[in-house]
């Protein structure tokens, strides 16, 4: 802990290190209840990240924020806190440990956040976020060069989990590796008669489909299967490989149901889970992942030891390919096939919707984040050049867009299904898709996909010729208007969409 937090941080008591039971007894006696399930539901007063309150401090901190600092250590010199210790990646040169510090009125939180990784070792840490969820002000204080986070005005588990992985993917960057805001899994499929494994990275922000796929079976039969191994970040070192850094999953559950996502699905009702915010009736206990009536970001806290097609293992040896996942409703086919250059600037136009993962009064809207990453910490173009380096240095690994929304437009286009989305990955996997360049744009796009009717696809359904060729035109414009803003990105990064 930085010095000036240690000698000022002086709290009335510190719980140390209590027990899950413990703090799942506390959480009950605050306020949670059980469902129907046998697992415990939790209400929390703030529903998403507060990214708008939210500031990195680089240096000393200015008179303003160091008040505030003072201020909140100062109030806690009369409370109550619970401490809890943590480990974060399983690959020993990797650990981080972290520690959360949560005033005592709030167990649930570090009783969420506890189950996020793994058992704690001995030794200083490395990381630590100080949360006070009463504090009136809403505000996140991040400190990247001493690993010291301070939440107030939250008490949202999300919060204290992103505080943890902002501070490892700094740590990583720092290191000469790129923490990635990505889920992982393996797909062991036949080729040539032989079992291959192929490690696929996706790429999206909160809420827009990521862990629903990284979490899917494809429906493949033995001896072929998927192998799922981390939901939201991991390391991508230079020599291809993917270190994890979670022990659990933290999902989103809005109209979750077993026939579309049995794997999460029966995560999400395992007695281990801790559901939050999700709709659980007090007296009965009945759980309805349709009702958003508290929220829309509904989450569910899962062990990955309760979703089918896990093992004991989080990283990957090997990333064949990276699939960026977009939300577009017009012109995007399902599926692009991208070169390195252009893999790497898909990496930076990071395009999407808002969702109510992030600021519920923007869901819906278009946006674009660089590595769909909200969390980057210092130079977001140097983060694009590394990762060009790194494609570069590993010629196996190979680059896609995915779209999750329509083609042809938002009310009347033809949606894309989590079916659809599902079979372009498996075949992706396959390498059984028929591609052809096409010329505007310089990427590759599917003439052929099995098992996927594509004629519900086309463009010329649902826009003239002239129509396509002006949202083509300005698509294109807006995406270099926003590469240009990065004034030390490699220049090949830019220059892949004008072929």
């Amino acid at each position: 802990m930085q010095d000036a937090f240690s000698t000022e941080f002086q709290p009335k008591r510190i719980i140390d290190n209590p027990s899950e039971d413990k703090l799942r007894e506390w959480a009950l006696e605050q306020g949670g209840i059980l469902s129907e399930f046998g697992n415990l539901a939790v209400t929390t007063k703030v529903r998403n990240r507060i990214a708008k309150f939210t500031e990195v401090v680089m240096g000393e901190p200015d008179q303003e924020y160091a008040k505030l600092v003072h201020d909140v250590l100062d109030y806690l010199r009369d409370k109550e806190v619970i401490k809890l210790d943590r480990v974060m990646c399983q690959k020993q040169e990797y650990k981080r440990r972290c520690r959360i510090y949560v005033t005592a009125d709030y167990p649930r939180i570090p009783l969420m956040w506890g189950n996020t990784l793994f058992p704690p070792e001995p030794g200083e840490p490395d990381f630590v976020t100080i949360t006070v969820p009463e504090w009136p002000e809403k505000k996140v204080l991040v400190f990247p060069e001493t690993g010291m986070t301070l939440i107030m005005g939250s008490d949202y588990k999300g919060e204290n989990k992103k505080a943890m992985l902002r501070q490892v993917m700094y740590w990583a960057k720092k290191e000469g590796n790129l923490g990635l805001h990505a889920a992982s899994k393996i797909l062991r499929i036949q080729k040539d008669g032989k079992l291959v494994e192929k490690g696929v990275l996706l790429f999206g922000l909160s809420g827009t489909g990521k862990t629903s796929l990284a979490c899917h079976s494809h429906w493949l039969r033995p001896p072929e299967r998927v192998i799922i191994r981390q939901d939201d970040v991991v390391i991508l070192k230079s020599d291809g490989s993917a270190v994890g850094t979670e022990e659990s999953f933290y999902m989103k559950t809005d109209a979750l149901e077993p026939g579309l996502q049995p794997l999460l699905y029966a995560a999400a009702i395992s007695p281990r889970a801790i559901l939050e915010n999700v709709h659980v009736d007090k007296i009965t206990g009945k759980v309805d992942f349709f009702d958003t009536t508290l929220t829309s970001n509904g989450r569910a806290m899962v062990k990955r030891s309760d979703i089918a097609f896990s093992d004991n293992d989080i990283d990957l040896e090997r990333v064949d390919y990276m699939i960026f996942i977009t939300r577009h409703n017009e012109i995007i086919p399902p599926v692009v096939r991208l070169s390195n250059e252009w893999g790497a600037a898909a990496f930076m136009l990071g395009e999407s919707i808002e969702t109510s993962a992030g600021d519920p009064t923007e869901a819906g809207k278009q946006r674009r984040v660089v590595g769909t990453n909200p969390f980057i910490v210092g130079s977001e173009e140097d983060e694009g050049n590394i990762f060009l380096d790194i494609l570069r240095k590993n010629p196996n690994m190979r680059c896609f867009l995915l779209n999750t929304g329509k083609v042809g437009g938002a009310s009347s286009g033809q949606k894309i299904t989590v079916a659809d989305s599902v079979k372009i990955i498996e075949m992706i996997a396959r390498d059984q898709i028929t591609w052809k360049k096409d010329d505007f744009w310089g990427y590759d796009v599917p003439t052929d996909i099995p098992g996927l009717d594509l004629t519900r696809f086309d463009l010329g359904n649902y826009y003239t010729p002239d129509r396509i060729r002006s949202y083509s035109q300005d698509l294109k414009k807006e995406r270099l208007e926003w590469l240009s803003q990065f004034s030390g990105l490699n220049q090949d990064i830019i220059n892949a969409l004008k072929p």
